[in-house]
């Protein structure tokens, strides 16, 4: 074989690891919309009125590196989330590391009990899975006002940003990348 032959080989191969690659990136789509009443439940993070948003019966693929958004809740009675756990129907404290996962990856209760490793700022935490973020339903009661999750979010508790290093304005939003432990 010649070198040349190798060569485009070599490039065809290359190119078909991005070609897959993005793909994967993009397998997962919306589903559908839901739109908010036109008057709500007013509050920081609850649903704006006559807002319409995305919903999603999937999330990425799960890898060894999954990317991802953290975001912040509270699992305790009275928190930002709402009604108790689904994995075990019980609240849990700000102090234990726990987290939601979106609707795709919480894969029917599948991962409740499950522990995930989160990779943030060069550190790692493991972390136990105890409810859904649910992507398909929101600006209800039932998920405290607030709009469905997007389809790459781990909604985690207080102590998984503190044993991650994450504090104050970064405190939020935060990229990340999780697997299964």
């Amino acid at each position: 074989m010649s070198t040349t032959s190798i060569l485009v080989l070599a490039l065809a191969g290359l190119l078909l690891v991005a070609f897959s690659s993005t793909a994967l990136a993009d397998t997962c789509q919306p589903s559908g919309t839901l739109e908010s009443p036109a008057t709500g439940h007013t509050c920081d993070e609850c649903c704006k009125p006559g807002h319409v948003y995305p919903t999603y019966q999937c999330s990425p693929p799960v890898s060894r590196h999954t990317k991802a958004v953290m975001t912040l809740n509270d699992f305790s009675k009275g928190g930002d989330g709402g009604a108790p756990s689904e994995c075990d129907g019980k609240y849990h404290n700000n102090t234990e590391r726990v987290v939601a996962l979106s609707t795709g990856w919480y894969n029917k209760g599948k991962r409740c009990g499950e522990y995930i490793r989160i990779n943030a700022k060069g550190r790692s935490v493991l972390a136990k899975v105890v409810d859904e973020c649910d992507t398909l339903h929101g600006c209800d009661k039932p998920h405290a006002f607030q709009p469905p999750c997007p389809h790459n979010d781990v909604d985690a508790s207080q102590a998984v940003w503190d044993a991650l290093g994450i504090f104050g304005d970064e405190v939020g939003d935060f990229p990340i990348t999780w697997s299964d432990a």
